[in-house]
């Protein structure tokens, strides 16, 4: 298996509850908080985990928050790289109204960076880069930072012959779909972010296809996925377009669905499948993170039940 390096530059201790019911104006009482490391890359490399594979979290974390996630990852059993945050980690909270299903995300700040913290921070990553690899940047850049830093980060390791994937979102997303000189090889969004982008509705798979072909075409990445949720992900590389179905499964919680997609894809292509299976795998991982509780991403035995009931089409 090629190497995997995650890349969690504004982590989170998240914290899952529920509540009976949730109102405005009143005291909430809370069932005990379940926690778990969290942020877009760690989501990743916890997924790869759990099912299965390997892979390297480089992580920035500080303060005792910060302690406390790196305990939680290394008690996960993950060789985590850590590059110290110039302020303490923040924390998420998740809680479920158990009056209706329905879940509320509440994500606080993280710490301000400088510009000499991110420089050293970008000199750190490149030195842990390894060629024939896959990077991938995940979740949302650290307060400070420009919108091009995936971007700069996308230039920094050109000389690696490594494979970069980036699901983020706002300004960093906008920067990177207006077309880059080098760009990664896959662009992921969601429904929203992509029609955020398109200034307009893309209701039907082939509208979002396109779209993603649109992309594509412009330099954004070498692979663009929309994820359309219930109605499944569709994908284009400048050759081809395909979709693929999220299986008929009972929703328990969606955090870290888009994580563990990723995690799922990157692992298989990481063995060395072929692209379309790689999507398969990556959209069977997001099912599979859906029908666990809370934070938990994606578990084995949920993966394999659901992945011969995704299937790919050509649009």
């Amino acid at each position: 298996m090629r190497d995997i390096l995650t890349v969690t530059l504004n982590p989170a201790l998240d914290l899952a509850t529920s509540a009976f019911q949730v109102r405005p104006n009143e005291k909430l009482r809370c069932a005990q908080p379940h926690p778990d490391p969290g942020g877009g890359g760690l989501n990743v490399a916890r997924a790869v985990h759990q099912l299965g594979g390997t892979a390297r979290p480089f992580v920035a974390l500080g303060g005792n928050t910060g302690s406390v996630v790196k305990q939680l990852l290394e008690n996960a059993g993950l060789d985590i790289i850590v590059h110290d945050a110039p302020g303490d980690t923040r924390q998420s909270l998740a809680v479920t109204d158990l009056s209706t299903s329905e879940q509320f995300r509440f994500m606080l700040a993280g710490p301000d960076w400088n510009a000499a913290q991110l420089q050293a921070m970008r000199i750190s990553l490149a030195a842990i880069a390894k060629p024939n690899g896959f990077i991938v940047l995940s979740g949302s850049g650290p307060n400070g930072a420009s919108p091009n830093l995936y971007a700069e980060i996308c230039q920094d390791l050109s000389q690696i012959d490594a494979e970069i994937l980036i699901d983020t979102s706002g300004p960093p997303l906008a920067h990177l779909a207006a077309g880059q000189d080098r760009p990664p090889f896959l662009l992921r969004m969601d429904q929203h972010e992509a029609e955020t982008l398109a200034r307009r509705p893309l209701v039907t798979r082939k509208d979002s296809a396109d779209f993603a072909k649109h992309l594509v075409d412009q330099g954004a990445a070498r692979t663009v996925i929309v994820a359309r949720g219930r109605d499944g992900s569709v994908l284009a590389d400048g050759q081809q377009q395909l979709r693929v179905n999220a299986a008929n499964i009972e929703v328990r919680s969606r955090v870290g669905a888009g994580d563990s997609f990723i995690g799922g894809f990157t692992m298989a292509l990481a063995r060395d499948l072929p692209l379309g299976e790689a999507f398969r795998h990556g959209a069977a991982a997001a099912s599979a993170a859906c029908m666990t509780e809370g934070t938990q991403l994606c578990l084995l035995p949920d993966f394999q039940a659901v992945l011969p009931l995704t299937q790919i089409e050509t649009l």
